[in-house]
């Protein structure tokens, strides 16, 4: 059994390399079957969730060629409609193919898609969007099959700003007839990437608050991309320096794409020094007790609440988080509680009652931002944390346990948790 083992209570201190963004990497690829020319992408991260939807798209017919962080996805063999069940299975994200894939070939088959337990996410926004542009739509035996002649342009209100329907949507919408108008969509610093993307790729595409427009056209062609750095594995990396109250820095990364994370960190009484393409956080003897929930962008991100939830563990009084975005964002809190946190759940809010010190135990990670709030909790620790299911950690963290090694973590991975 593959683990991380941790002996923790060595204070972080250094700089680290973010990656790519995995939540801007995953949609840029996709969008790749919107054409028949190149689209050549740069600081893409060596994620097992990337090499999921690579695969997805050779076996759809892509020709798929990456040297470390730059992949090149054209044109291979003729294009099919039917995504390969496996990879979809695996992860959610591959479940975006299927409006790309009916506004090229008129016709789209994809089953509905797995990935982390933390919540239904259910896909009917993105079924619901494609029907608004015209498209018809069955579910035959756990597969989505979806045709038209053509997309044609729609006025879509979504009643919740779904980073994965916003991106279907405005995918599919580049190749419908007219113009779609997107009420109330995401606006995440990944969504803004992808737009960028296509309108390097000749979209008419554009957004005005939370409203995006596409004017559809015929064909679109290639382009090169550097993608967003991982505003992700940023605060999850600052708050490694802050937990073991370390001094840590991170670049490159966009300060303004983590304001609200930023702002719950220097509550805590984290001290911050924000550069134009970095950040260093400083950590304190103990951390104060803060309150929040988390939002779409520009509010919290949910994906930092875990690794969060691990530091407040240990501060001084009742800190409390609701979640407004996945429902069973909350799995990381046993195995968190097992190490010695005392946290408890009403209903979307947890109340986290700070502790002096956590202890070393054995842990399974339940998800990826969990498994990486697990890991945190091992770096403060007093004494060995065993950390189990890696598989989730390797989907979303790139080379996580060698980036917090080369700042003074003592962690290293093994086969087995001896």
């Amino acid at each position: 059994m593959k683990s991380l083992v941790i002996e923790g209570g060595n204070p972080l201190s250094g700089t680290v390399s973010i990656s790519g963004a995995k939540n801007a990497a995953l949609p840029a690829c996709v969008a790749s079957l919107l054409t028949e020319d190149p689209v050549i992408l740069h600081s893409i991260p060596q994620l097992r969730d990337v090499s999921t939807i690579l695969y997805t798209l050779g076996a759809l017919g892509k020709r798929v060629v990456r040297h470390d962080a730059n992949v090149s996805i054209a044109a291979g063999g003729s294009l099919i409609s039917e995504a390969n069940a496996y990879s979809v299975s695996q992860m959610r994200a591959s479940f975006l193919v299927l409006g790309p894939l009916v506004a090229r070939l008129g016709k789209a088959v994809v089953p509905l898609p797995g990935g982390c337990a933390i919540g239904a996410r259910p896909v009917d926004l993105h079924l619901e969007g494609l029907r608004a542009l015209g498209a018809r739509v069955e579910e035959r035996n756990g597969m989505v099959v979806v045709t038209a002649d053509r997309l044609t342009g729609g006025t879509i209100h979504l009643p919740f700003p779904s980073v994965g329907a916003t991106e279907q949507i405005a995918m599919a919408a580049c190749l419908a007839e007219g113009q779609t108008v997107i009420h109330n969509a995401a606006i995440e610093p990944e969504v803004i990437d992808l737009i960028e993307l296509l309108g390097k790729m000749g979209a008419d595409i554009s957004v005005t608050d939370r409203t995006i427009r596409v004017m559809g056209k015929r064909s679109l062609g290639g382009a090169e991309h550097m993608l967003i750095p991982d505003r992700m594995e940023a605060g999850t990396i600052l708050l490694a320096g802050a937990i073991t109250r370390g001094r840590v820095s991170v670049s490159p990364v966009r300060p303004q794409h983590l304001d609200a994370f930023l702002n719950s960190l220097r509550a805590t009484g984290v001290e911050l020094e924000l550069g134009e393409m970095s950040i260093t956080a400083t950590g304190i003897t103990r951390p104060t007790a803060i309150k929040l929930d988390t939002a779409p962008y520009p509010g919290f991100p949910t994906d930092l609440h875990p690794p969060l939830a691990a530091f407040l563990s240990i501060a001084d009084g009742t800190s409390k988080i609701t979640e407004s975005v996945f429902e069973r964002r909350f799995a990381y809190s046993v195995p968190l509680c097992k190490m010695g946190a005392r946290i408890v759940q009403d209903g979307a809010t947890i109340s986290i009652q700070g502790i002096d010190e956590l202890t070393g135990q054995q842990v399974d990670a339940p998800d990826i931002r969990g498994g990486a709030a697990l890991v945190l909790a091992g770096l403060a620790a007093r004494g060995r944390t065993v950390v189990t299911g890696l598989d989730h950690i390797d989907r979303g963290h790139a080379n996580l346990e060698s980036k917090l090694r080369a700042i003074g973590a003592r962690i290293e991975r093994r086969e087995d948790d001896s």
